[in-house]
Parts: structure tokens; sequence; C-alpha cells
């Protein structure tokens, strides 16, 4: 089956932090049953085992000993560039011993090994080698001899590069190594576009250009050390580049989070989200026609750029420690929002970030994205539609949390867009009153007719009702209009989109061009339990009446779905089951954590508990990283989660979603235009006492302690917020 081309195409790929994102193309992720023949990609070894560090745009990736041997992705890469493939070490004509590599923080990791000194009659080796990397080029190799007498031997570093580029490299392609040249303290490479350099202090003793070997005749004395830095950087060389790429946040940009802290009963909590926080921290990327403004890449390794809807997923799920990655992503995305202009001849061009003809207006106010894979038994679905959506949400969720009013303002323009983005769609592109992904062209629908998802009905509701709030608060017309579309869909969902059968019913996962649900049971079913926040720090109205959430609750903790460590993205009922399918089996974090924070937020605690437990396990076998995906095989006793080979580690969507689940126990839910908060945590409070400082609620700091039996305590808050709780 080919995935459906959409107006999106229009629309340059953007190369953001070395990926590249094609709108109209299923996204670079993962592989599994049902993936369009024509798109497959043959990843080129599993990094699973291997050691990666991010600090977006750069990351750097290696086995467990630490050595570069230019098999799969191991190299230095910097906006998408190998700038490094080879870096294998040798002390006295011998490769160390590997005893140890494991990540200090999420852009830095830590390679221990030892080496025996010739004639050396202890069993003990006296002599250690410590390689501190960084992801940004850095590495700092220590030799410590503990023993009782001068170690002299050479040190060897051999050195090569090929300078491919990330996505080529993904596809499995292997480019032939670039010769190397002596430099200054150093080797130098030049080819393909640009050049690389590895400089060392203190210099090397000696210089193979030929081997790419730089040598160090070395004598460490008895508990001495010895110490050399190499850099590795990379510079285009290039004259033109036709797209702007991203920037890394840089020394003197701070983070959007400094101070947040948690402490609770539970330790795998508070690992898990202090290392998830660490690693959205990697990921951030600052946007280059506006370096003030951050958001997040999508993942690394095979997702390193931009990709709106994870990129909101991410701010969104982190607005309570504070609006600045909200504004930043909203900003970053507004000015690549596709717009109209009118040219000579009567066409149309994309605007806003750029494009050739696309003749569709109703393409209008559509933000990029490419299309996502939807497993053997859904079709292909557009993430431009989701991030158009979520734009109005992240938007209105942030003016809740205290985003100042000159910024939502500033940004309501972009959100009037989007909706009419889904005007257009509730004109163009419905299956019997039901919202289908946006932009699709006339030659679309005949070739593959449309299907109406229960998740995109989900997000097309919500994005009503929270525009309806923005533009009531702004004075803009229109809010009535999009209350009476939501109350609409609403009734139409309760009636088209259940499916009686005999465990009470369940929702349709989509309605087929004639209206016939699908028989998928997938967890893009928590997207119904997404309701969002509104006034007074209430809920907006679903689109499931009371009953049809009971059921939906029992639904997702069944073995079914749950195999112990989270929700499975397809029935283990299905004949297309696959526990390794990205869209047909296999655990995806974002998605257990949205169903851990919706069944809360319903007041369906005990299945919350069940589907935070299983996050909380798995982090312990990945070290309190979650990694994007995971194995959806049934838990065992003393088996840990088997790891998919096509993972992002990190992943925006799985860090940012890890910390919303925490997040969400404490029910902390504000309205800082009307200058009240309410907290409403879990009465079973399944992670024991709970304390979190460090919030933002109107840029101001927040902390609430949640005791042992549920119940809330506010120890900081600005004065000017009236403090309630339901």
């Amino acid at each position: 089956m080919t995935a459906p081309r959409s107006a999106q195409t229009a629309l340059p790929a953007e190369t953001v932090g070395g990926s590249r994102t094609v709108p109209g193309r299923p996204e670079p992720s993962g592989g599994g049953p049902g993936r369009p023949a024509a798109q497959a990609r043959r990843l080129p070894v599993s990094t699973h085992a291997d050691v990666l560090c991010v600090s977006a745009p750069a990351m750097a990736a290696s086995g467990s000993d630490g050595q570069l041997r230019g098999y799969g992705l191991h190299g230095f890469f910097r906006s998408g560039v190998r700038a490094l493939s080879r870096m294998e070490l040798r002390v006295g004509g011998a490769e160390p011993l590997a005893l140890q590599g494991d990540l200090s923080s999420a852009s830095q990791v830590r390679f221990l090994g030892a080496v025996r000194l010739p004639g050396e009659l202890d069993p003990d080796p006296a002599l250690t080698v410590e390689r501190l990397r960084h992801a940004d080029g850095s590495e700092t190799i220590t030799l410590r001899n503990a023993g009782g007498r001068p170690a002299r031997l050479p040190l060897e570093i051999a050195l090569g590069t090929d300078l491919g580029s990330l996505a080529e490299i993904a596809a499995g392609a292997r480019p032939p190594d670039v010769p190397g040249q002596v430099q200054s303290a150093g080797l130098r490479w030049i080819g393909r576009g640009h050049s690389a350099t590895v400089s060392a202090k203190p210099s090397p003793h000696a210089v193979l250009a030929g081997a790419g070997v730089l040598r160090w005749d070395l004598e460490v004395q008895p508990g001495a050390r010895w110490s050399v830095e190499l850099r590795v950087e990379v510079e285009t060389t290039a004259t033109t580049t036709t797209v702007r790429p991203a920037i890394g946040r840089g020394a003197g940009v701070p983070a959007p989070w400094t101070d947040v802290a948690i402490r609770c009963d539970d330790s795998r909590a508070e690992l898990l989200m202090t290392r998830s926080l660490d690693a959205l921290g990697a990921l951030l990327l600052a946007d280059p026609d506006r370096p003030t403004d951050l958001y997040t890449a999508s993942g690394a390794p095979w997702r390193f750029g931009l990709a709106p809807a994870d990129a909101l997923w991410a701010a969104r799920f982190t607005l309570p420690l504070g609006t600045r990655l909200a504004a930043g992503t909203l900003r970053a995305l507004a000015r690549r929002q596709q717009a109209l202009t009118p040219r000579a001849g009567g066409g149309a061009v994309a605007g806003s970030g750029g494009g050739a003809a696309v003749g569709a207006a109703k393409s209008e106010g559509i933000i990029p994205g490419p299309l996502r894979h939807g497993g053997p038994e859904l079709p292909p679905s557009c993430t431009a539609t989701e991030a158009t959506l979520l734009f109005v949400t992240v938007l209105a969720e942030a003016w809740r949390w205290g985003m100042p009013r000159q910024e939502v303002a500033e940004l309501l323009p972009a959100a009037e867009r989007a909706l009419a983005a889904l005007r257009a769609a509730d004109e163009h592109g419905l299956v019997d009153g039901f919202v289908t992904d946006f932009g699709r062209l006339s030659e679309d629908r005949a070739a593959q007719p449309a299907t109406a998802r229960c998740e995109v009905q989900a997000q097309a509701h919500r994005a009503a009702l929270h525009g309806a709030e923005l533009l009531e608060a702004f004075g803009r017309p229109g809010a009535a209009a999009w209350r009476e579309w939501a109350e609409g869909l609403r009734a139409r969902f309760r009636e088209r989109f259940w499916v009686d059968d005999l465990s009470g019913g369940r929702p349709a996962a989509a309605l087929s061009a004639g209206g016939r649900p699908l028989p998928a049971v997938a967890a893009s079913f928590v997207h119904l339990l997404d309701l969002g926040l509104a006034a007074d720090g209430g809920a907006l109205p679903g689109l499931l009446d009371r009953e049809q959430t009971r059921l939906l609750a029992h639904r997702l903790v069944a073995p079914e779905l749950d195999c112990g460590w989270g929700l499975r993205t397809l029935s283990a009922k299905s004949a297309r089951f696959n526990p390794l399918g990205h869209r047909s089996g296999a655990v995806r974090v974002q998605e257990t954590a949205m169903a851990a924070a919706g069944l809360a937020e319903a007041g369906f605690e005990r299945e919350a508990g069940v589907m935070l437990e299983g996050l909380l396990a798995a982090s312990t076998h990945f070290a309190g990283r979650l990694p994007e995906m995971y194995a959806g095989e049934q838990r065992l006793p003393d088996c840990p989660p088997a790891p998919h080979p096509a993972a992002c580690r990190p992943a925006a969507g799985s860090a940012a979603g890890a910390v919303h689940a925490i997040l969400a126990l404490a029910g902390v839910r504000p309205d800082a235009p009307a200058k009240r908060v309410v907290v409403r945590p879990a009465s079973t409070a399944p992670l024991g006492e709970l304390e979190l400082s460090g919030l933002r609620v109107a840029g101001e700091p927040f902390a609430v302690r949640v005791s042992r039996i549920g119940v809330a305590v506010v120890e900081e808050a600005s004065a000017d917020l009236q403090l309630g709780a339901s």
C-alpha cells in the first residue's frame, strides 16, 4: 500500500539538526509489517547496544568500549554530517580491556579500560585508560599509573572519516573514506561539501597522515597521570546551501527549566524524571531565525531534527515547568506555517517557509509534517494534521499556565490560520461528518479514499474548543461557531464511533470512507482521554460519555493492550500483531504516559497506576532513560523488556511523556489569566509521598507536596494566585 500524497508535499524538505523531514513521506522511524514497500528503509545495524550521547545538533555513537570503528552509526556527528567515523585507541600496540561505558549525562559518556604493562607480575592491571566523551565533539583521554614502576609505551589513535550524511548512513550506505592530511596538531579531511579536523592538545609526537594515526611516546611515572584532549570540528565548504541548519542552544542561552526537583517514596520515579529532563535538555535546538526560540529535536539518531508534532507534544507535556519552550516552539512553527500568496498566472505559491506551487487554497494554515505509518490494520496518517490541531491546544494551554498575554496575541493569527485549515477540512475532507487528514488532493481521495481516525477527531474537537476559548478571550469572532461545531462532532462521535462487543463496547480506531468501523484495537484510543486544560483548572468535555470512558479504561489495562511494560500499539489478539512492530505491537512510551495521565484525570486512578507502574518497571532496565519504544512482549518475572532496534534514544516524546505522567499525579491545573490554581492530586498516591518544586505558574515558582494519602499542600506559589482544590 502506498502512502497518499498530500498538499504538504509542496514544501521542501527541511534539514534541522541533520535529518531531513520530507513532508508527505513516511517518517523515518522503524520498520514493521504493513510499511509501504516503496518506502522501506534498511537500517545499517541495530543501535540498541551502542552508547549514544547527544547535544543537539551534535551526537556521538560507539560501542560500549568507546572505540569508533566506522560500523553502522559509529562516529561524531554535527548537523547531520559524520565528522569522524573512526577513532581507535591503542596503548602499547593493544586495545585497552574494556571495563565500563556509561552515560554520565545525556550529552557525556565515560569509558574505562585497563592495560597490562609488559613484564607486570601483579594480577591487578596498573594502568587505566579513561575516556570522557562529550557529544559536542570533544574527548579527554587520561592514563593513570597505579603501579610501582614507570609505564613507558606508545599511545596511538587511528582516525578516519567518510564525511557522510546521517540520512544516507541511516539508509544503510557506507560512503568511502576521505583521505586525510596533516594539519597543525592533528589531521584534516576535505570532501563531500564539508571539511573535518581533529586537533590534539598536547600535540602528538608523530602524525602518520597515510594511516591516519596520531602517536605519543609516553612515560607515566608511578602515581602519575597523563591526559590529551581531542576536539573534532566540521565545516561546510559548499558555496551554496538551500536550507539553514538548526543551531545548538549555546552556552549563553539557558534551558527552559533550571531548578526542577522531585522527591518521592518511589526512587524509580525520581531517576526517571531527572534523566528524562536531562534527555530533553540534550535535544534542545535553537531556531536559526531567532536563536532565543528553543524547540526539541524529535529524537536521536533517526529523527534528529524538527518534527513539528513531536516538538509540540514535548512543549505541551513540560508546560508545568514553564512556558518558554512552548513559546519558542510555537513561534518557530508559526514561521513555517503554510500560507498561500498569489502569483502571476492565477496559481499559488507556498509561503512562510518557501516551496513550490500547490494550487489548493485549503492547504493554508497547515503546519507541514511527514506521513506516519499506521501499522498493518490502519492507513497512514499525516502528522501535519496532528501538528496543526495541536498548535491551537498548546497555545491555549500555555496561556492558562501563564504565557504572557502579548506573546499569545502575537501567535493568535497563526492559531486562527490553523482553525481555518480545520474549517477547510470540514468542507472538503469529511467522512460522514468526521475529520480526515488535511490537505489531501482530489486525485489522492480518488486513488485512496480517506479514513477518519479516532485520534484526529479527539484532536480536532479539543482544538475547536481551545480555539473558541482563545477567540473569546482576545475579542475575536467565531467562538460560538466553534463550540457549536465541537458539540456536533461530539454527538456524531458517540453515535457512530462506538462499537458494541461482548466486553461492553469500545471506540473504533477509524471509520472507512463508507462509514464502516475498522476493527483495529490500538493504543491510539488514549487520545480520547486527553481532554485538555480549560477555564478554572477544569477539563474540556470529551468525545466519550462517562460509561464509554469507563469501558475504555478497563480495555486499556486488559492483557490484549497492556503487556505489563505499557500499552501495545496494537492488540495482541490481532492476527497482524508483532511485538517489535512500531505500529503493530511495540510499546511506545508517549502513548502509555498519555494513558496514565488521562486515566488519572478521568478518575480511574487504579488503571492509571497500572500504566505508570509499567513505565517505571521498564525504566529500571533502561537506567532511567526510556527509549522511544520497546517490544510489546508480555512481561515475565526476571525478564527485561526487549529493546527495539530502531528506537530513538533519547526521544522527545518519551522523555517529555515520562515527565508528564509523573507531574499529572500532583494534579496542578492552573488558570493564570483568572489568577487561580486548582490542585487535584491522585488520591491513591501511587508513588507514595511526592514533592515537586521548581514548577512554574504565571512565570513564578510553584511547589507542591502530595502526602501518602493523596492530600496536596502547596508549599510555594505566587501571592497573586488563588488556590483551590476539587
